[in-house]
């Protein structure tokens, strides 16, 4: 039996068109192995946020290369689609796709097979107007489920590559979109998770249908769905419509990840980011009083361009004002092919390393303060994995618990009466079983 083995880098897009990927080839008989061993089929899923990013894809199409040197090497992803010439380079790279036809890998590798001819299948992202389905019906290291609802942006913030990787904003159609969750709920799954490039984007392009309808088919119509979560969304996209389908549904969760990247409208204005910190905060305070348990966590990217001590204390103490339940801290990288990288002012290295340090700190603070808020509570949680003599899992808000269970309650949910705190992670009792 042939075996094929998959390495992925970066966000849970590529996570999940990693598992697609894996379901193509395992239909046709493959076997997965790890990474680190010998395999037929090697494929990168690679990322291209970050020239890191790029380095690392590189570096991991050597590694196969190097653990067998007679293997089929197939790159795909962001990295491929905007950068192709290079990695065509790359001795031992047998098959070249981006972030279109991964649908067809397995037939290209096929005609590899008969040929030997480096194959190269790279089109004009930008003028791809239609959704790639890509199915998964299991998650081999997940208790939750991905479910890719679109791709592509249309933001254009200076700092990122991505609009070039990905193309504009395309969007899965609904009957899809139910389908595969519906198929997802029977595989066993009790969350799913929707995600892509520009999640809260969805149906921008389509007619009559927006991802607030989508909201209201999935938890009305997908049979058995427990927890419904949204991977990241927009705040100028938390609508009044939606705020009162999380107020009054049992089923999407008390959690969004609404991206910041910076405190500072100098800065914001540099990133191309479209909206001001006070526009920001009045539509935070307004979500924080009609949903008073929602758990809301950012993403913040310092050292950016032109950021000074002043700006950057501003987003410091904005941030501390806002009280995010926790924070996801970049230093800002430069992205060849970015305006961003082509800026004045870059800020060193040292400075990015120190405001991290910093806002990290913060985010400790303000995570173990929401922590501390949930004593006593009841949640509802998601056990996903063992530690220690605890298993542990995910709150609906998104807080990790601990709890004394057995092996057996991975990937179901409980309710889980909270009374202690480890540092951030909660330690509670099973009141009950949900599911």
């Amino acid at each position: 039996m042939n075996t094929i083995a998959i390495h992925t880098l970066g966000c849970k897009v590529n996570t999940y068109e990693s598992e697609a990927i894996l379901r193509l080839f395992c239909e046709a008989g493959y076997q997965e192995v790890d990474f680190k061993e010998k395999a037929d089929v090697y494929v990168i899923n690679t990322c291209t946020v970050t020239n890191t990013g790029d380095a690392k894809s590189r570096q991991m199409i050597r590694k196969a290369h190097k653990k067998n040197k007679d293997a089929i090497i197939c790159v795909v992803g962001c990295y491929s689609q905007v950068a192709s010439e290079e990695i065509e380079c790359i001795e031992g790279v047998s098959v070249v796709l981006g972030t279109q036809y991964r649908n067809e890998i397995v037939d290209l590798v096929n005609e590899f097979k008969g040929t030997g001819k480096q194959i190269v299948k790279i089109n004009d992202v930008m003028k791809q107007a239609t959704f790639e389905d890509l199915d998964v019906d299991l998650f081999t290291k997940n208790t939750r489920a991905f479910l890719k609802i679109q791709d592509g942006c249309n933001n254009f913030c200076t700092y990122c590559i991505i609009p070039y990787a990905r193309g504009r904003m395309r969007s899965r159609s609904r009957d899809s979109v139910i389908k595969q969750a519906q198929t997802l709920v029977n595989h066993g799954f009790s969350e799913i998770v929707l995600t892509g490039i520009h999640t809260a984007g969805y149906g921008a392009e389509l007619d009559h249908y927006s991802f607030y309808d989508l909201l209201v088919d999935l938890t009305s119509q997908v049979k058995g769905l427990k927890r419904l979560r949204i991977s990241s969304i927009e705040m100028s996209q938390v609508s009044e419509e939606i705020i009162q389908l999380i107020a009054s549904s049992s089923i999407i969760v008390d959690h969004l990840h609404i991206p910041i990247q910076s405190g500072n409208d100098k800065i914001l204005r540099k990133m191309n980011r479209k909206y001001t910190t006070q526009e920001f905060e009045e539509k935070y305070f307004e979500l924080k009083e009609k949903l008073p348990h929602i758990s809301i966590t950012t993403d913040v990217i310092v050292g950016f361009p032109g950021e000074n001590d002043e700006d950057f204390e501003a987003t410091y103490r904005w941030i501390e004002k806002l009280h995010f339940n926790q924070l996801h801290v970049f230093p800002y990288s430069k992205r060849k092919g970015t305006p961003a990288a082509r800026m004045k002012e870059q800020v060193n290295d040292t400075i990015k390393k120190q405001r991290v340090k910093s806002l990290i700190g913060l985010s400790h603070r303000l995570n173990r303060e929401y922590a501390l808020s949930q004593v006593d509570q009841i949640l509802e949680v998601l056990i996903e994995e063992k530690d220690g003599d605890y298993m542990i899992g995910h709150a609906s808000n998104y807080l990790k618990v601990k709890v004394d269970l057995p092996i057996s309650s991975i990937g179901h949910i409980y309710h889980v009466h909270i009374h202690d705190i480890d540092d951030v992670v909660l330690i509670g009792a099973v009141i009950d079983e949900e599911n």
